[in-house]
């Protein structure tokens, strides 16, 4: 299997020499040559695995340069009940990650996938552990160092951290927006004390982290020299991680292949929905994939009318689901790309327009950069969008009704979700984090706390670790170069 740049001019690579970088080298987003295809057959056989299993059958379609053995071992070193241990009342913290059935009406299934039970609490989780062992094993055979330079809105960051810290070879620097993120998400980062761990709080939004993360990657000189990588979904590994939940909820909700089921993801920076995008291209049989944003609609605004918008920072709405507070949609690009029929040369032309004009436009309307959004449909794609309010209102529904208490982002998927059911079809919402992290709404909505899983009871009173710093990219280089001896 060998990757390629989205924007057509970088070199192919296979999957261990990009796994360790972020960015191709001129810019773009590696994707693989083409989709590896699964077969009806296979997804009869995937049914009966369990999570490891499941996620080592889809890996070594992707990681094709790793021996069989270690990836095996490394799947099932990852996916453990040990780990993903975090199961709300009435989960089964061994399955990884169990759906539940939280609405049946007009023959129409509304279901969530538990993808928070890892030690963050937050899905990213399901990636960032995989990731972390990754790079230990690779980091061991090259006898080598990795920095991770990557950007968080609230729990890229943790999950990066907690799958980091300690590994051998391995240092973080993680920036995030200052005073951004909900109290229990700044804690969780900055009340972590490991020497291997930097958190850098940037006076700005969380674009503004990602725009550093992507200038770094763009100076090779200095990403070659002081060792830079990335854990932000940019990294193509992190991606293809997210792809194996897609096939477990579909195979945990249907007992044929002829069934099609439905997504509905919290979206804003396109990586989730993206994996679940590769996963249909696969051939698995997904019948919408719903895009949910909050009022930060770049996403919606595209999949509602074709014209891409980024916002500036001064635009971006500080919102109760923070996760998602994001104008410049880095994944995006990859979708761009299938959808312009994999041609890079106007993908860079595109995408340089974002750079220079904040946007473009594939409607097809006179003076537009394209037509394309007429073949959105072909991908599955729909959208909508939620407010506070919604968040709110979709919160004390489910409590009141279920007993179920989610948290701010999963409310956004699921209010999306309920505009987007049709009869005999399935809808799964991807769950994206445990109501604890965001416990200022919860209160706001049920007058309670949420619960938190053991070993979170007061983590807000823990010691903080951060450095504050401003958006000067030359300041940032100088404090990596400071901290890595390099």
């Amino acid at each position: 299997m060998q990757y390629i740049s989205t924007r057509g001019t970088a070199a192919d690579q296979s999957f261990s020499q990009i796994l360790l970088g972020g960015l191709a080298p001129d810019g773009g987003l590696y994707l693989p040559a083409s989709y590896p295809q699964v077969t009806s057959e296979e997804l009869d056989t995937w049914r009966t695995l369990s999570y490891a299993d499941l996620a080592y059958a889809i890996l070594k379609k992707f990681a094709t340069d790793i021996p069989d053995a270690d990836l095996h071992a490394l799947a099932h070193k990852t996916y453990t009940a040990d780990v993903y241990r975090n199961a709300r009342k009435g989960e089964d913290a061994a399955r990884i990650t169990p759906l539940r059935l939280v609405e049946e009406k007009h023959g129409s299934k509304l279901m969530l996938q538990a993808l928070s039970n890892g030690p963050t609490l937050a899905f990213k989780d399901m990636a960032m552990q995989l990731l972390g062992n990754l790079f230990e094993y690779t980091l061991a055979k090259q006898h080598a160092e990795l920095n991770i330079f990557g950007a968080t809105s609230g729990d890229t960051g943790s999950a990066a951290e907690y799958a980091m810290r300690g590994k051998k070879g391995i240092r973080v620097f993680m920036l995030s927006p200052h005073k951004k993120m909900s109290a229990f998400q700044t804690a969780q980062m900055f009340s972590l004390q490991d020497p291997n761990i930097f958190n850098l709080a940037v006076e700005g939004v969380f674009d503004d982290c990602q725009d550093m993360v992507k200038a770094v990657s763009n100076d090779h000189a200095f990403k070659q020299k002081q060792k830079i990588g990335t854990v932000n979904s940019i990294n193509w590994a992190r991606v293809v991680a997210q792809v194996i939940y897609y096939f477990r909820g579909y195979l945990s909700a249907t007992t044929s292949n002829e069934q099609k089921v439905s997504f509905t993801v919290p979206s804003g920076n396109f990586g989730n929905i993206c994996a679940g995008h590769i996963a249909r291209m696969m051939g698995l049989p997904i019948h919408k994939l719903v895009v949910a944003t909050n009022e930060n609609d770049v996403l919606d605004e595209f999949f509602r009318t074709g014209v891409y918008r980024v916002r500036k920072s001064a635009e971006t709405y500080h919102t109760t689901s923070p996760s998602m507070d994001i104008s410049k949609a880095s994944n995006f690009e990859r979708f761009v790309y299938d959808l312009l029929g994999r041609d890079g040369e106007r993908v860079r032309a595109l995408f340089q327009k974002v750079e220079t004009q904040g946007g473009f436009d594939l409607s097809g309307k006179p003076g537009s950069d394209g037509d394309e959004f007429a073949k959105v449909a072909q991908f599955g794609f729909v959208s909508g969008k939620s407010s506070h309010a919604d968040r709110v209102a979709t919160i004390r529904d489910l409590y009141k009704q279920y007993d179920l208490m989610i948290d701010t982002h999963t409310a956004d998927g699921v209010k999306v979700a309920r505009e987007h059911l049709t009869p005999g079809t399935t809808m799964i919402v991807l769950e994206t984090a445990l109501p604890a992290k965001f416990n200022e709404t919860i209160r706001e909505a049920l007058d309670r706390d949420a619960e938190r899983p053991a070993g979170f009871e007061n983590i807000e009173d823990l010691p903080q670790r951060f450095e504050v710093m401003t958006t000067d990219i030359d300041k940032m280089k100088a404090f990596i170069a400071a901290h890595t001896g390099l």
